[in-house]
This record gives C-alpha cells, structure tokens and sequence, in this order.
C-alpha cells in the first residue's frame, strides 16, 4: 500500500454585462439565421418566447465557467437546427430543456404558455437529465440509461435534443474539475456517443469521442493532432492527384458532384493504431475521399455503381474492402458505396460514394428520416421503426436496470450487421456474430425460450451456430425446453440476453427465497439483526456480489451456516474473521469516509501527514507521469488507474460517486514494474544489443526477458523497474532506435 496527500484547485472569467448582452443577443439572432427556412407565421414569436423565458428563468445562473447560463441552451438549440437539422419546435424545447429541472418553471406553465406537446418533450429531458450519483447505488446510471432509451422509443427527439446537450457539455468541458471531465467523457463514450452512432449521427459520434479522447487521453490526443497538422500539407498534395483524373473523368460523363477529402478522426485513428499495432506514421488511410452526387431518386443507386465503375477504371479496388450499403441499407438507414483503392505511390485510399440525400442521411441521421418519410426511403423508415420496436421490446423487461444491461446493449448499438432470412424469405437484421438462437428470440421472445435448435440453409446446427449473412434460418422449439444458464456464453443480442437472464433470475429468486429464511432463522439464533451492514459483511467473506447470489448459494447448501459461529459479534452487528488481520479489506462504506472533500486533489507520493491508503491497479499498472484516477473498491480500499485503462470507461460512467481526483508527485526514490513488448528482425546479437541498453546505457533494474523466435522474425517481453513514465519513454526510444526492432509497445498488465 502506498500514500496519498490534497491540493485544492481555480477559474478566470472576465466579461461585463453589456459584453454579456451582445453576445447572448449575437447567439440568438444566429439561432433564428438557422431556421429562417423552416419559419411558418407564429413561429418566430413562440420561439422569442421561449427565449426570453429561458433567458429569464436561468438570469441568476452561470455555468463553471463563468458565463451567462442561457449561453448553454441556445447553443443547444443552434445545435439541434445547424447539425441535427431539426426544426422549430425541438429548437424552443431545446431552448426551454433546463428550466424545468433548474428553475421555479413547471411542466404546467410551459403546457400552458406554449402547448402540451413541447412539455412532453421538456418533460422527457427532465427524465433523463443526469441523476445526482446516490452512494452506494451502482444501478443509478445503468437506470438513468434505460430511461434515456424508453424516451428514445416515445419520442426520438428527446435523445436527439439530449445528444445536443451532451455535446455541448463536451466542448465545453475545459472548465469542469478534473473529476468531472473524466466522469462527463467517460459516460460519453460509454453511453452517448454508441447512441449517436446507432442513430445515424457519425459527425456527432465522431466528435463526442474525440473530445472524450481528449480529457481521458491527452497526450496521446494531442500527439495525434499534431501529426494531423504535421501531415496535412502532404495529405492536400496527395489528394489534389488522387482526384484529379476522377473529377475530369466525372465531368465527362455529365455529372454534377462534389469531391474532396477528408481526415479520419483522432479517436478512428487511434483505434487503427491500437487494433493493428501501428505508429502514426503507419496508418495509411488517415482519410477518406469522399464524392456526393446530385442524382435523382429512380437513379441514385445506377449513379453511385457508375462513379465506382470510374474510381476502379483508374485506381485497382481491395475487393474485401468493398462495403454495399445502398443494396442493403444499415440498420440505423445509412447508404453509401465504400470502396479501398490503391492509389498513386502505393496508398491505399478509402473512398465513399453517395447522393445528397444520403449524405444528409449520413450527417444528420435520425432527424433527417423525417424529411425523407415520403416515396424512395420508405424502406429504411420502417427499419429505424423496427429499431424502436426492438428498443421497447428490450425495455419492458423489469431486469434493465442492471450494469450489465447497458454492457449487452451497448453492443447492439456499436456492431456490424448481418442480413440473415426467415424460412418465407423476410429479412432480419441481426448484430455480426449473432446465433441461431439469437434469430429465434429476435423473431419472438417465446420462440426463443423454447428453441432446442435450428436449420441453416436447410442443414441442422445447434443453438450456438454463429449466423452469416445471406443465411436462410428456421428455428426449432419444444415446449419442454427452457433456458439454461450456459445459452449466456454464446447469446450476442441484448434482447435474448435480458430475457434469458430474467428466467434465470426469477428463477434463482424462487430457490434464494429459502436461503433467506434460513439466514433469517440462523441470524435470530445469534441475536443479530438482519441488515445490510451484517449482509454486506457476509458478502464480502462469502466472495457473493450481490444478496439475491448469497441466499442462492445457502439454499442450494455452497454456504454452511455452521461458520457464522466463529463470527465476532458487538451488540447486533457481526465482523467476519481475519477481519482485524486484512485491514486492507474495508469496505466500500469505509473507503467513502476517507475520500476527501469536494474540489481537492489527491498527490501520490506526497510529503504531507493527511495520508490516504491506496493500491495500484493491476489492470492497468499505472507509473508515475500516467494520467490517473482514484476509484473507491468495494473490499480493497481506494485503487489508482490510468484514465486510459481498458476498465476505465466503465468505472467513470457507472460509479462518478467513487472517483477521486488524482496525480503524482515527482519522486525519484521508488521503482514501479513496467512491461514492454518488442517484435524486430531475429539478428545475431540482439539480445546482447537489448541488455547493453538496459543494464549498461540506463542502469535499470530487469526482472525478465523472453524472447520468441520464428522464421526470422522474434517478439520478445521485457520487463523492467522504472521510476517514471519519462524514464520508461527514454527506455523505449533506446530499444527503438536499435537496427533491427520494428516495434515497441507498453504491456497494459504486468500482473503475471
């Protein structure tokens, strides 16, 4: 265990009134340039209202950083007509979202001020505002999420008004505590930015995540920037020839497009440097050429195939890289052609083939559905309908306010698609790596519990057959079949899995109803009471998360009752043995009441005597010079992480009531074990090269080294005591500059 000391943190801000007015008075003039198009008679004198309520309503109010509060709705609102491309009515209850939680305002007065309709959307935002963290409740965001998802299903424009919102916290974020921008971007991609993809918004997805990477990643975040800035002359020249031909040819043919590439974004490019173990300078497609056509709606799809006909006539296509969403439509309604070329110099370039009405559909997704209802994308209408069908199917489960919940759904939000077909030829849209039982609940909930095993292109497979698309299925049931706890380890769907879970729950329920009596009858034998601090205790002993696994494992005989005699007992509470002896072993209501105050930091390694305990996390190893947080464990006391640990994103989002702010002091007397991986050319002499580095240049402590040798080509593990990241970094620049070694990357865990 270590030590921990405070440090408090400050904000300027320097505006007076009349600078405060002219800017407020700038904003919503460009509010109302936004939806000039869109005003009927009676708008623009509603939305003034609304404004001037808002304006009214929030006057008292700033923000963190200092400014006028109602600066924050209206840049909702212009969020909502400029890049969600919705309309009047979502703009007032964009400007009005507020009021109602933070004000005297009630959902009466504005039903009677503006119409009924505008407060069951204002109504809808309050709902799923963000929930104060309730401590100890570690349901409270999993709960909040199922709300946010149940007002998605009534009215998708509460979540497109609530991704606004969110957005805006996003780019606005620089003057929120620490702890606030770890938990803020956290919930972000854990939650909203999967929304926002689902929901057709990439532009917002790509943003949310960006910033998200920005406050839990910064330096990587920043090095990424940079060399977007660094490349972005080479990247100008090289487009400019990529084009060229292709515009020259477009115009030719009579078409009326538009042309031009774009860079990836910072978080896509860091996924691509993490996924294919690849520097910066690696990653060949860092952007993407994209061409929009003006094309008529009968003709769109024998446009975009004549376009791609060009592109390949001069660049050779990668054929497993071509992507045809305009045959079959992603599920959220997107359409685009996409196709990998090699282009000059031996690049690969991705390019993306769409018409106008894609493109809005692409940038602007849900909302824009809603101007497309009407004749060629009917078809895709009844898709996003079938998703908020799917959506209320998975909700009216009573088991979603479970973690576990958003962990299964976020999945169907963020996964590739199959098209697989029922035996009468209808298509079903099923997450990649669905399985047949996956099918069999997805056509209905019933069918699903009672499915022994299904037929495949006419061929029988078990339930776990992983579906591919184009695959014809039929499922197969008994009615004396009903699920099983092991259908959990290959189910993929949220919906089979809530609905299997709450079988198995209920079904646990039933037999943890006699371990509950028998606890009960053993507790009053002792003369202590039943409550949660004595449950807790035997939770913590027993290894059970949850009470409703305890009284399961009593009643089917996994616990003997008989230990609770060697339990220390003071007054009506009970103390688990060892206790006294694993001190380290407290629990999460302890580590609570030594976390500090609001507003102060916690500097590992200080000098200062108001010590706090702390472990390092093993997941994650953090070093000092890492960007780290403190997390409240139930059992272990306070844990430090890195805000980039693959456990990180979970943590913030779902217990922001546990975090501690955190950073190191500099302290040069103690060494931390750090991991790196290496792969290079298996050259006579390279170990002895990597050892001089270690022990002879830099004097460092080694605790192992393997090395894996095959077909000319070695990967090796080393792994060494450091005092600090920069020390780690100098490390790996050593190694790197070697002849010979291709790439080094730090291990995430060193725990071996």
């Amino acid at each position: 265990m270590h030590t921990l000391q405070l440090e408090p943190p400050v904000t300027p801000y320097n505006k007076n009134e009349e600078e405060e007015k002219k800017i407020i008075l700038r904003e919503y003039r460009a509010l109302l340039r936004s939806l000039k198009e869109s005003l009927k008679k009676g708008d623009k004198a509603l939305l003034r209202r609304a404004f001037e309520t808002a304006a009214e309503a929030h006057k008292d109010m700033r923000r963190k950083s200092g400014e006028p509060y109602i600066l924050h709705p209206l840049a909702v609102a212009r969020i909502v007509t400029e890049e969600i491309g919705l309309g009047v009515t979502s703009a007032i209850c964009a400007l009005l979202h507020d009021t109602v939680e933070d004000t005297e305002i009630t959902l009466e007065d504005i039903s009677r001020d503006f119409n009924p309709y505008i407060a069951k959307i204002i109504d809808g935002l309050t709902k799923i505002s963000n929930v104060v963290d309730i401590k100890g409740d570690t349901t409270i965001q999993a709960e909040n999420f199922r709300k946010i998802l149940l007002t998605l299903a009534d009215d998708p424009r509460v979540i497109l008004i609530k991704l606004a919102d969110r957005l805006h916290n996003m780019r606005t974020l620089d003057s929120m505590s620490r702890e606030k921008q770890l938990k803020i971007s956290s919930e972000t991609t854990y939650i909203y930015s999967p929304l926002a993809h689902r929901l057709g918004l990439y532009e917002i997805k790509s943003e949310m995540e960006d910033l998200a990477m920005k406050y839990t990643q910064p330096e990587i975040y920043t090095e990424i920037a940079r060399g977007l800035k660094e490349t972005k002359r080479d990247r100008s020249r090289y487009i400019n020839e990529f084009i060229k031909p292709i515009k020259e040819e477009l115009i030719h043919n009579g078409f009326e497009f538009e042309i031009y590439g774009r860079p990836k974004a910072i978080h896509s490019i860091w996924n691509k440097m993490k996924t294919k173990h690849v520097t910066f300078d690696e990653v060949y497609d860092l952007f993407a050429i994209r061409v929009i056509l003006q094309s008529l709606p009968e003709r769109e799809k024998e446009d975009c195939w004549k376009v791609y006909s060009i592109i390949t006539n001069f660049y050779h296509p990668s054929t497993e890289r071509l992507r045809d969403w305009i045959s079959v439509p992603k599920g959220n309604g997107y359409e685009a052609l996409h196709t990998t070329v090699m282009g000059p110099a031996g690049r690969w370039v991705e390019v993306q083939i769409r018409t106008e009405r894609m493109n809005e559909i692409a940038e602007k997704g849900l909302a824009a559905h809603w101007k497309y209802k009407e004749g060629a994308i009917t078809g895709q209408e009844s898709k996003l309908d079938s998703f908020l069908k799917h959506l209320r199917d998975v909700l009216n489960n009573p088991d979603t306010d479970t973690i576990d919940f958003i962990q299964d759904f976020k999945l169907d939000l963020f996964t590739e698609e199959i098209y697989v077909y029922t035996p009468k030829g209808d298509m079903r849209v099923l997450p990649k790596g669905a399985t047949a039982l996956d099918f069999a609940f997805d056509i209905h909930s019933e069918l699903g519990m009672h499915c022994i095993g299904a037929k495949v292109n006419y061929r029988l497979v078990p339930l776990s057959h992983p579906l591919d698309s184009g695959d014809q299925v039929e499922a197969i049931t008994s009615s004396k079949q009903t699920p099983s706890e092991d259908w959990l380890n290959f189910l993929v769907t949220a919906k089979a899995k809530s609905r299997v879970k709450a079988y198995l729950k209920e079904d646990k329920r039933k037999i943890a109803e006699d371990g509950r009596d028998a606890l009960k009858r053993k507790f009053d034998n002792l003369k202590a009471s039943m409550s949660q601090h004595n449950l807790n205790e035997l939770m913590l002993y027993y290894k059970k998360p949850s009470q409703l696994d305890l009284f399961y494992a009593i009643a089917v005989g996994d616990i003997d009752l008989k230990e609770l005699n060697t339990f220390t007992i003071y007054g009506d509470k009970f103390q688990h043995p060892g206790r006294e002896l694993k001190n380290d072993k407290i629990t999460e209501d302890e580590a609570l009441k030594q976390k500090p105050g609001k507003g102060y930091e916690l500097i590992i390694f200080g000098e200062r005597s108001d010590k706090i305990l702390y472990k390092l996390a093993q997941c994650c190893q953090p070093i000092p010079g890492d960007d780290v947080f403190g997390f409240v464990t139930s059992g272990e006391g306070l844990k430090i992480h890195r805000t980039d640990c693959p456990n990180a994103a979970q943590l913030l989002a779902n217990y922001g009531h546990r975090i501690v702010k955190t950073k190191w002091a500099k302290n040069k007397e103690i060494s931390f074990l750090a991991g790196v991986r290496i792969v290079g050319m298996d050259d006579v002499g390279v170990i002895q090269k990597i050892t001089n580095v270690i022990s002879g240049e830099l004097k460092l402590n080694m605790r192992s080294l393997s090395i894996d040798s095959r077909d000319g080509i070695f990967e090796g593990t080393i792994m060494v005591y450091v005092h600090d990241r920069e020390e780690l970094n100098k490390f790996c620049n050593k190694l790197g500059a070697l002849d010979g070694i291709h790439k080094i990357e730090r291990i995430e865990n060193t725990e071996h």
